[in-house]
């Protein structure tokens, strides 16, 4: 690779020459790609069979693999199902660190694509509140498609900027994780624009921004609660000097652990982790939970239609347990346990799941409630495999069942990858069109 000059006297300098050398014999060698199954919706050993590959661990979590050259996830159904994400090994370790737990509020201040807050929902085990913020509305985009593929039910989706954010989340996070914004070091055989922009101005300029996400994220962690701070660069300036600078500016914080991952020495592109702990017992019980806003005059509706009643009732054998919103334009939201005290200040782009919405005295269901629940929460599904499930990924119409009516979830391998609505042996397809694969 041809990489800047500047750039390499800085790694010889922070590595030490017989490193270095071995820093530049991995980015000689082409990087591999790798996954991490979703726990969510099935585990290692019946995604592999699935795909009929062997399982090679990465070593970083239990649930990452590497995959082969040549594999294609946006092919595979399985992928469309959500049963996967793929993610680079090095970018697994710094959710594994924060350590989030079923029922905790957990923040993810700079989400977007969704992978860490993927795996974060996964760890929860969709229980408890998961705030996912991503401060562009275009990558804000691509995060809640991630999340509805795999089928997180916790999320609450947020598009602030974290000094807006954080402030009204003050002191009620269990959690939170800062993966921010950075030069991309570690991104180089990946990503040619990072390699392109990367001058020691720009890594400087990186810095002084993390700083200020930092300290806004501090704000949210609870006292007793963890703030883990994560880069893909190898500058000092982007790791180690920002948490030195962050701790002598918050004393109530202390450092339980950083490390750094290499090309060379651990699996993946690399990475920096800092786990933050910040001082004091669990908050008080009067403070600790989040509550969800008293409704008020022209404010969402919180009683489930009778639309969405007559839904549940034809297509689900157990209605939802979770609280139903409906808001002014008709969208229907299955909310997460619980909601901030300060919603209503918050710009929410997303909800929990997106159930469908009211179209006069209809309701009409969403893909992503169908990636939400699992097979067995339908009252009538169709296992599609072969011609059939070419057919209803590439968004056709389908033969079905003659006995079947309604909405049905089309599934692969026993989960679902979408729905469509049946009548007279035809199974109207409601794929969207942009997650159709031809």
């Amino acid at each position: 690779m041809n990489l800047p000059e500047a750039f390499l006297s800085r790694m010889r300098t922070q590595l030490g020459e017989t490193e270095f050398q071995a820093y530049l014999s991995a980015m000689a060698r082409p990087a591999r790609r790798a996954l991490r199954v979703n726990t969510l919706k099935t585990d290692a050993a019946a995604l592999f069979s699935l795909l009929r590959l062997p399982q090679e661990p990465c070593g970083v979590i239990p649930e990452g693999f590497f995959v082969p050259e040549g594999f294609a996830p946006g092919t595979q159904p399985l992928h469309a199902a959500g049963l996967f994400y793929m993610q680079e090994p090095s970018a697994q370790f710094p959710a594994a660190l924060l350590g989030a737990q079923p029922g905790e509020t957990v923040l993810d201040l700079c989400a977007a694509p969704g992978g860490k807050t993927g795996q974060l929902a996964a760890a929860m085990q969709n229980r408890g509140l998961l705030i996912a913020n991503e401060v562009s509305p275009a990558r804000s985009s691509v995060l809640c498609g991630t999340l509805e593929r795999l089928g997180v039910q916790n999320a609450l989706v947020t598009s602030m900027r974290p000094d807006a954010l954080c402030p009204l989340l003050a002191s009620r996070c269990d959690a939170v994780l800062v993966d921010a914004p950075c030069s991309g070091e570690a991104m180089f055989r990946r990503d040619p624009r990072a390699l392109a922009d990367w001058s020691e101005a720009h890594v400087l300029s990186c810095a002084e921004r993390q700083r200020g996400i930092l300290a806004s994220a501090a704000e949210a962690v609870r006292p007793g609660g963890r703030l883990v701070y994560s880069t893909c660069a190898f500058s000092p300036e982007e790791n180690e000097e920002t948490v030195a600078r962050f701790l002598q500016a918050h004393p109530e914080f202390s450092c339980q652990a950083q490390r750094r991952l290499y090309p060379h020495s651990s699996p993946g592109e690399g990475q920096f982790a800092a786990l933050l702990l910040r001082k004091g017992g669990p908050a008080p019980a009067a403070a600790a939970p989040l509550r969800g806003p008293q409704r008020r005059a022209g404010a969402a509706q919180t009683e489930p239609p009778a639309a969405l009643r007559r839904f549940f009732s034809e297509t689900m054998r157990v209605p939802p347990a979770a609280q139903v919103r409906t808001l002014p334009d008709g969208r229907v939201f299955l909310l997460p346990e619980r909601l901030p005290a300060l919603l209503e200040r918050m710009r929410v782009l997303r909800a929990g799941v997106l159930a469908g919405e009211l179209r006069g005295a209809r309701f009409v269901p969403a893909h992503g409630l169908f990636l939400a629940y699992p097979k067995s929460a339908f009252s009538a599904a169709a296992e599609l495999e072969g011609a059939a499930l070419s057919a209803f990924l590439a968004g056709e119409a389908i033969p079905c069942d003659p006995a079947l009516s309604g909405y049905v979830a089309a599934c692969v391998s026993g989960h679902p990858l979408g729905f469509g609505k049946a009548a007279g042996g035809t199974l109207k397809n409601h794929l969207p069109k942009g997650l159709r694969i031809r």
